[in-house]
């Protein structure tokens, strides 16, 4: 695994070493003849590390390791440094007039000798691998018991038992889940195969529910066949050859066939049907990993119509399980235990019966670690009492140390085994890069997804676009995501994920290794600390000691991320010259003195702050590689409008003023006017209509997202320009392949008749209006693309809602109101809907005809006085999986709510809205979702956290609410499902 990380770090220093032989940058020919010299080197590496999968098979080849790693960080500062340099040359050229050289600036004949030296490097690391080479199999390594560290294991997958009889019975709150599957087995309809995929990270009980559930079953008489088969690491064939053993009544007919070559395939999906052929089934599939393995077992089932078979396959992977329930099926989510199971499987696995009356340990500590896992809370129960509790290690000991118990501990090696089947599973060296750097954030602290995209691209572990050996963001994000190796927070009703985080041991295990590779620094709870370091966080107090830094090198990090205090030595910008991440958003003493240094950091490509700071110097302007700018959380208000100059920014967050008047032959009004600006996010500015930014918009091509206040100023009635830029932002060019465009309008204390001529062709697919609407803009009905709306004022009108069933390809609506007037959604309208969110006061809700909305999946209806059903009938909605009430509802009404949904054929889940805590939202304000039948303690939990009350819908008005969130709080019964899952299943 060490050679895996080092050749994806290698690959993304190769484009750099690429960019510096182009003639933009005036090097001397002797360098450039270096950098093509470990162009080379480079590329025989990586091609000898991704070949010799022997890297982790002897002391001498991890040594040699950690000399390419050695040779690979020091390309990387060299290459940087010639970058830096040639950009500060630039600048220089640029400002036409001098430029003082910062401190860590290297001279162009100290940047030769480097190389040379680099040069020399690879020829003493190839010769000390040639004298001392042992290679011999990783497979001989691991038998002679040579891969001792975590970082050294082959991937192993846990056994599965052949007869799941002999599985530990020892479950908790496995009530639920088991009852809602069984229900699943016992319907009769539909009457053909249906499959029910149970889904969700290793260690949180799939295989234990799934055996609950088969053994129940073998001792009915519902289905005539059973079989259980374990299909990872086999291929088709082999479950295949499997199953029919297990289901054959004559076992002597298949002892012949257990060496089937590939060919026979065929035949044994032959028997297979014969078999099941007009017989009711079940059969369990345990930890299936590849669609291609269930479109093979399912090609060798027989299309029987009248026979309610079922098939059950657990997997780790979600987009495995939706295509093995695509038709007529059913995914259950695991979802992780409540602190109250938690501490009772805690307590079984660590105290000895013969302590039973004894004071039982005081599990928080090990409760945050694990976060509801019961693969991790068994295994430190277990290693608690084989330790002797309680004379033993306590609990705190163990959790300090979680990372060399993980690591060397014999008591840990189920878990080691199935966090580095997680990791080294992952396909590409890069995205085990992107999963590393989460290690740069706090465990409490949900982590925005597009800010972590941001950040992956300014790092270059993944590119904007896809490229044969780098990931595009999204894709890695995706993969991430769909292995539940990360996991959603924050989703909002149009179903994209705003925040996430890893969590349980999956987290401290990414701790461990990016730690142990050098990735990432954290300085925190250690006694020594690195000298060189690359990639620095500093969560909450560990970065007020300022004698820590006296011996570090801060000249060589690449991302910087504090989190709460931070000493006066490290908000010292001077100090990093090679900076790319610099993240000071929840720095809580940044002043504005801190950022006089920044404009040294020339290769700086992502900055978010926050704190004290109310300005931002002119000299930002020199940040040439800025892609990414966020001033949200600072009390910054006007920004100097040469940010705009900037020539590779991409991203621009805040509420801002730009300066009135931009002279028409000004730099800037230049640099937009050829347009050469690359500013696709805007988001956003405030204007009082006219003037300022609004004129020079227009000469921004390729905007895609902007966010706009209107201020109503006295004596300002003259809005043409902004009408004007809204026109020429949404004019709809009819270009076949647009992509995405988003405009966010608040207007709550001024008029909207500005909106009011502007005219069509439009495009847009996200619109956000927030303020009194009369009536709607003519332009929204004539809108093309538009997928997403959302309305907030203080009523909307009959008017208003009825001109809304034009839009045809809408797929989520959300209205923000104290009331809707009462209208009618006729048959056939809203054709695409998916998503339907109602935030009221007054329980007024539309009455939905049959044929209308008939492909809504969430429908929210968001009102603390609704009561019963309020004559919403969901009864001909077919395809509704979710309801979302207000928490404040009383019980009788969320009763009536739960009839309903258990009497609908889909048996949508109930579920309850929750505000979040301010420190965990983003810019705007969200929300949790929890599920009420999660467990019997939901009701007290509720009554007893102050933090949950829901804000009235006036100041969501006020607020201008963009999109409502599902969230899930962390270490609280009520939240531990995530709002879209299942219910809980507590289980081991």
């Amino acid at each position: 695994m060490e050679a895996a990380l080092l050749s994806g770090f290698i690959k993304v220093i190769l484009p750099r070493l690429f960019s510096l032989i182009d003639e933009k940058y005036k090097l001397h020919k002797g360098v450039k003849s270096d950098i093509k010299f470990l162009v080379k080197e480079l590329r025989m590496i990586v091609g000898a590390i991704d070949d010799d999968e022997l890297s982790t098979a002897s002391s001498t080849a991890r040594l040699s390791i950690q000399d390419l790693r050695e040779l690979a960080h020091g390309i990387e500062d060299c290459i940087d440094g010639l970058m830096y340099r040639a950009t500060w040359e630039e600048q220089s050229s640029f400002f036409r007039r001098s430029v003082r050289a910062p401190k860590a600036l290297k001279t162009s004949a100290q940047l030769a000798r480097e190389m040379q030296r680099l040069r020399q490097m690879t020829r003493e690391a190839h010769e000390r691998k040639q004298r001392y080479l042992v290679g011999f199999p990783a497979a001989v390594a691991a038998a002679a018991g040579q891969s001792s560290s975590a970082t050294q294991l082959v991937d192993e997958s846990p056994s599965s038992p052949s007869d799941p009889r002999i599985l530990d019975a020892d479950l908790v709150g496995v009530d639920e889940p088991r009852a809602e599957l069984l229900q699943q087995l016992a319907d009769v309809e539909p009457r053909q195969l249906k499959v029910i995929s149970i889904v969700g990270f290793c260690g949180l009980g799939k295989t234990a529910l799934a055996a609950e559930v088969y053994n129940r079953e073998t001792g009915s008489n519902r289905f005539e066949k059973h079989a259980w088969v374990y299909a990872a690491l086999k291929s088709p064939r082999e479950v295949l050859a499997d199953m029919l053993w297990k289901l054959s009544s004559d076992v002597r007919s298949c002892q012949g066939e257990s060496v089937l070559q590939p060919s026979d395939v065929g035949q044994l999906c032959v028997e297979l049907r014969q078999q099941l052929v007009r017989k009711r089934y079940m059969i369990v599939i345990d930890d299936i990993r590849t669609e291609d393995q269930w479109k093979t077992i399912k090609s060798a089932l027989p299309a029987d119509k009248d026979v309610s078979s079922r098939i059950v396959v657990t997997t780790t992977i979600q987009s495995v399980a939706n295509a093995c329930s695509s038709t007529n099926g059913y995914v259950h989510k695991m979802s992780r235990l409540d602190k109250i199971c938690s501490e009772q499987l805690f307590a079984k696995k660590a105290c000895p019966d013969k302590y039973s009356c004894y004071k039982q340990p005081d599990p928080a500590e090990v409760l945050k670690k694990c976060d509801g896992q019961p693969l991790a809370l068994v295994t430190i129960g277990e290693y608690l009492q084989s330790k002797g509790w309680p004379t033993g290690p306590s609990c705190e000991d163990v959790c300090t140390q979680i990372g060399y118990h993980l690591e060397n501990d014999k008591s840990f090696e189920k878990m080691r085994r199935v966090l580095i089947r997680n990791y080294t599973n992952l396909p590409g060296h890069a995205l085990k890069s992107c999963l590393l750097y989460f290690g740069m954030f706090p465990s409490d602290r949900p982590i925005r997804k597009k800010s972590l995209f941001r950040r992956w691209l300014a790092e270059g572990f993944v590119e904007p676009l896809p490229s044969p050996s780098t990931p595009d963001p999204i894709a890695a994000f995706d993969v991430l995501m769909d292995r539940n190796i990360i996991e959603p927070i924050n989703v909002s009703n149009n179903d994209n994920v705003k925040t996430c985080q890893t969590y349980g041991m999956m987290r401290e295990f990414i701790l461990h290794m990016s730690i142990s590779q050098n990735f990432v620094t954290l300085f925190c709870n250690c006694k020594a600390e690195p000298k060189y370091v690359r990639r620095v966080s500093l969560h909450h107090s560990s970065a007020t000691d300022a004698d820590r830094f006296d011996n570090v090198d801060l000249s060589l990090v690449r991302s910087l991320a504090i989190f709460g205090k931070a000493s006066e030595t490290v908000l010292d910008l001077s100090k990093y010259h090679l900076l790319r991440v610099l993240d000071l958003e929840k720095c809580d003493e940044l002043k504005d003195d801190h950022l006089n240094d920044i404009c040294n950091l020339l290769l700086l490509k992502y900055l978010s702050i926050g704190g004290g700071v109310t300005r931002i110097p002119r000299d930002i302007a020199k940040l040439k590689h800025l892609v990414s700018l966020d001033v949200r959380r600072t009390k910054v208000k006007i920004l100097h409008v040469e940010v705009l100059q900037l020539p590779c920014l991409i991203h621009l967050f805040g509420k801002l003023k730009f300066p009135d008047r931009v002279k028409p032959k000004s730099e800037v009004h230049e640099f937009l006017s050829k347009g050469k600006s690359n500013l696709e996010t805007l988001a956003g500015f405030v204007t009082d209509g006219s003037g300022g930014l609004l004129h020079l918009i227009g000469y921004m091509n390729k905007l895609s997202k902007v966010k706009i206040w209107c201020e109503s100023l006295a004596g300002c009635t003259d809005r043409t320009d902004l009408k004007e830029t809204i026109q020429q932002f949404i004019h709809d060019k009819k270009q076949a392949n647009i992509g995405s465009r988003s405009l966010s309008l608040h207007f709550d204390k001024c008029c909207q008749d500005f909106l009011n001529p502007i005219k069509g062709p439009c495009y847009l697919t996200s619109l956000k209006l927030h303020g009194d609407l009369a009536a709607l803009p003519q332009f929204v009905v004539s809108l093309r693309g538009l997928k997403e709306l959302c309305l907030s004022s203080t009523k909307l009108t009959t008017n208003v809602l009825e001109a809304l069933s034009n839009l045809s390809d809408l797929q989520y609506l959300k209205l923000i109101a104290h009331d809707l007037e009462k209208f009618i959604v006729r048959d056939q309208a809203f054709c695409r809907l998916l998503r339907l969110s109602l935030e009221l006061q007054c329980p007024t809700f539309p009455t939905i005809e049959e044929g209308a909305l008939p492909f809504l999946v969430t429908l929210q209806l968001l009102c603390k006085d609704l009561h019963g059903l309020s004559d919403v009938k969901i009864d001909s909605l077919k395809h509704l999986k979710e309801i979302t009430l207000d928490p404040r509802v009383t019980p009788t009404t969320r009763e009536k709510w739960e009839k309903a949904a258990k009497e609908h054929p889909n048996r949508p889940k109930i579920l309850l809205f929750k505000s979040v805590d301010s420190y965990q939202s983003e810019p705007t304000d969200f929300f949790i979702v929890s599920d009420p039948a999660e467990n019997a303690t939901a009701e007290s939990n509720i009554a007893s956290q102050g933090s949950l009350q829901e804000p009235d819908i006036q100041t969501l008005l006020n607020q201008g609410l963009g999109s409502s969130s599902m969230m899930r709080k962390q270490n609280n019964p009520v939240f531990n499902g995530m709002g879209l899952s299942e219910v809980s299943s507590h289980l081991r």
